[in-house]
């Protein structure tokens, strides 16, 4: 059997800039990304804690050090410059090797930065 698991997360980041007219996706520092382990053009849900929306889209890189959580294209309608959000990757693999994976947790603070 399959299990599709938490890969890992960004948890608390803040949305720093929102774009309408982009073609898509989620930037996020480069930094965050390399430390989270999401890879460019990897797959990401997006959960929004201000107001509970949720979406699935792409992780893009930001300048390295920007400490950027842009969201683009239609998913700029769902939050706003400020709003916490959890960002979260998947993984899938056997259920014997699934009992032993610990995933990738990235506490951020309200600037951003790494906390845990």
């Amino acid at each position: 059997m399959i299990l599709t698991l938490l890969k890992a997360k960004l948890h608390r980041a803040r949305v720093t800039q929102c774009d309408l007219h982009y073609e898509g996706s989620i930037s996020i520092d480069a930094d965050l990304l390399d430390r989270a382990g999401i890879l460019p053009n990897e797959q990401v849900d997006v959960l929004n804690i201000n107001n509970g929306a949720r979406f699935t889209t792409y992780a893009i890189e930001a300048p390295r050090g920007s400490r950027m959580f842009g969201i683009n294209g239609a998913a700029a309608r769902l939050a706003q410059l400020g709003d916490p959000i959890i960002v979260i990757a998947y993984c899938q693999m056997p259920a014997a090797e699934a009992r032993n994976y610990k995933p990738s947790v990235v506490l951020l603070n309200e600037h951003n930065e790494v906390i845990g």
